[in-house]
């Protein structure tokens, strides 16, 4: 792992140690948490996207797995909240492994179309099995015990949130720093070349998705214990939408522009809300402007501008 690197992690760690202490009130708690949860979603999004260079449209639908496997499982077949986030996890891997080949044989618009339809599938089945589901009312979570421990204050689950996120971070500028990383890289560059050099492009590509799904899965079930509530917009296209794009505003192929795009893209519309029924051509305006004026993401236009790499 290179200097700047430490360095980013370092602060990224001190950060979160020193918010608790820094925000005013529950409402910038919440925010903060929310965010965290965004950014370890995007951390592993940016892994398929920035560095493999995977597109998909249909990411949030592997949230909403997650998120109705911790409402469903303990729900109606009496499943500790632990036992139940695993299951959802193992099988949003399942899903995702099983699509992945036939997926990844498509390539540009082709793989956009078919990860958009996968999430649409997700949605829909989310949607319409009313019985276990709540339908598109949506249902109520049980709370997360840890321990022994029910989880049910804000500094609970910054803890938990904020642990996660700072693994999350280690974890994937370790990976990016691997013979895996490398490679992904490599692949993102031309898949010729990769194999030619003995890259196996499909393991790679199937691998990526995965991992991708899996932290999706993950944060989509601490997101339905965080809340206590979940309902299928979790899966809906447009939430694909927002996580794409906190990838790209943030920075492709940059844990650090991931954090960035994930802080930007969830407190921004808070911060337009003044506008009153203004805030999305604000906000419209405001991801515009970046993609014309910082075209490779916030945070590698910076470090070029300043002569740093990530």
């Amino acid at each position: 792992m290179s200097r700047t690197s430490l360095t980013g992690l370092g602060l990224l760690v001190a950060v979160l140690l020193a918010l608790p202490w820094l925000l005013p009130n529950s409402y910038y708690m919440d925010l903060a948490i929310r965010i965290g949860i965004n950014a370890i979603t995007v951390l592993g999004l940016n892994l398929l996207i920035g560095y493999a260079g995977q597109i998909s449209l249909g990411h949030a639908g592997f949230l909403g797995i997650g998120a109705y496997a911790s409402a469903v499982l303990p729900t109606h077949f009496g499943w500790h909240p632990l036992l139940a986030m695993g299951a959802g996890v193992a099988a949003t891997a399942l899903i995702a492994g099983l699509v992945a080949r036939p997926i990844f044989k498509l390539k540009g618009n082709y793989l956009a179309m078919a990860t958009l339809g996968l999430g649409i599938i997700i949605h829909i089945a989310l949607r319409n099995e009313a019985q276990w589901t709540g339908g598109p009312d949506g249902m109520v979570v049980p709370p997360m015990v840890l321990f022994g421990l029910e989880l049910n204050s804000d500094r609970q689950w910054y803890a938990v949130v904020a642990t996660l996120l700072a693994f999350s971070a280690w974890a994937s500028l370790s990976l990016i720093d691997s013979p895996f990383g490398r490679a992904l890289r490599a692949l993102h560059g031309s898949e010729v070349a990769a194999q030619v050099v003995g890259v196996n492009v499909v393991r790679y590509k199937v691998t990526v998705f995965v991992m991708s799904a899996a932290f999706a899965s993950l944060m989509g079930s601490i997101t339905a214990h965080y809340l206590a509530f979940v309902t299928p917009n979790f899966a809906d296209f447009f939430h694909s939408v927002e996580l794409v794009t906190m990838v790209v505003v943030g920075g492709m192929a940059s844990v650090f522009g991931s954090l960035v795009g994930a802080v930007l893209l969830t407190a921004l519309p808070q911060a337009l809300a003044t506008f009153e029924g203004w805030e999305t051509v604000v906000f419209g305006a405001v991801l515009m402007l970046c993609m014309v004026f910082m075209p490779k993401g916030l945070v590698p236009t910076l470090a070029a501008k300043f002569g740093r790499g990530e």
